[in-house]
């Protein structure tokens, strides 16, 4: 059985002490959880957070990093540097990366490599448009931006690797694909893993939904086959919230 991951993305919120109260609310909502939790923070608060995670089940992760070890990129971060730090996982490739920075399949590929080359474990984010979706294209999207993000990728390192499908018409808008339509899409996921490795790996890798999944609809969700967890936006910020989704996760964990 594959494990589930509940990953928290923070985005641009919390200052210092904020993020370290926030840790220390959710801590308890963790302790007794038997998927994995994460929270994904803004670079300034990595420090303060991973002291606030220490003897807690709460894993610290990053919300980007670039493809270079080093170099004129100014206000970058590599994925080196992140190890330094303490941290464990990186996003890559979310929505908004690309929508707002100019992310492309090519360069999600090579910060893919690069944080598994530095050690880091990646969640790696997919989704469609809403036009794409209207315009029923939905498994083309997905597949390729699945096969060119893991272009050059070795099988024994899709164990560190977490695929996020997150549907671009569901994040922050309210909006959540039915439990179905995100089993089908994780579901079509796993079918291009086998296509570019094999079944067993397929079956293997874990795979979340990440388009506004809730305290309400999070153990409707976490019910269905193929997904295998949920990188949450706004709930994760609500320490309450995001406990009812841990809670939702272990119980089916549990099944």
């Amino acid at each position: 059985m594959r494990k589930i991951v509940i990953a928290g993305n923070w985005k641009m919120n919390k200052n210092r002490a904020e993020a370290a109260e926030l840790v220390k609310a959710i801590a308890p909502k963790a302790e007794d959880a038997l998927c994995d939790v994460i929270v994904c923070v803004p670079f300034t608060d990595l420090d303060v957070v991973c002291n606030a995670a220490k003897d807690t089940k709460i894993k610290v992760g990053a919300q980007n990093c670039h493809w270079a070890k080093s170099g004129a990129y100014t206000g970058e971060i590599s994925a080196d540097m992140l190890v330094e730090a303490g941290i464990e996982y990186v996003i890559i490739g979310h929505s908004e990366r690309r929508q707002y920075f100019g992310e492309t399949d090519i360069t999600v590929n090579q910060r893919v490599k690069a944080a598994l080359e530095a050690g880091l474990k990646v969640i790696l984010c997919v989704g469609e448009l809403l036009e794409e979706r209207e315009q029923g294209i939905t498994a083309e999207i997905c597949s390729m931006q699945v096969k060119i993000a893991l272009t050059d990728i070795p099988a024994d390192q899709l164990d560190n690797i977490i695929i996020a499908y997150e549907p671009v018409w569901a994040i922050g808008t309210g909006k959540t694909a039915t439990a179905d339509q995100a089993d089908e899409v994780c579901g079509i996921i796993r079918n291009v893993i086998a296509s570019l490795y094999c079944e067993c790996c397929a079956e293997k890798v874990i795979i979340q939904y990440g388009g506004s999944m809730n305290a309400k609809n999070a153990a409707e969700l976490l019910a269905k086959p193929n997904v295998d967890g949920g990188l949450i936006g706004g709930a994760s910020l609500k320490p309450d919230d995001f406990g009812v989704i841990i809670a939702a996760a272990t119980e089916e964990m549990k099944k």
